[in-house]
């Protein structure tokens, strides 16, 4: 299986998120799932998450789950023209963690929940897990 960015599925910035990975994903080496999804609960529960913790982007590669902004730095690494983000790596996690979890903590007052997402094309269809 390709690397799984596992998102929280009513979030509009994560939504956002997906659709911004979608389009600068020209190689489609991402799916994509919701934590909310039968396969992000059984990730989640797989790795001795609680099944209500919808506060981090998750990636799954090769068994390895990523988290926060190693997720993210690591996602931004095959995104066309954003692999220059890799700088940041060098920051320490602690750091970078804190303004990631300021972000995430305030997600949903900042730029809301939804319940629609972005409808897929048939090809962007086989992009996503589902279970």
């Amino acid at each position: 299986m390709s690397d799984v960015i596992l998102f929280d599925g009513v979030c509009n910035f994560c939504n956002s998120t997906i659709n911004f990975v979608i389009d600068h994903d020209p190689a489609h080496r991402f799916r994509f799932a919701s934590l909310q999804s039968s396969f992000g609960q059984r990730i989640l529960k797989e790795s001795n998450r609680q099944t209500s913790d919808f506060d981090s982007v998750l990636l799954l590669r090769d068994g390895k789950l990523y988290e926060k902004s190693a997720a993210a730095l690591e996602i931004a690494r095959y995104l066309k023209g954003w692999a220059w983000l890799a700088v940041f790596r060098f920051v320490p996690r602690f750091i970078r963690d804190f303004f990631y979890d300021l972000i995430a903590k305030n997600r949903y007052r900042l730029f809301g929940k939804t319940e629609a997402c972005r409808i897929p094309t048939p090809e962007e269809k086989k992009l996503f897990v589902m279970e």
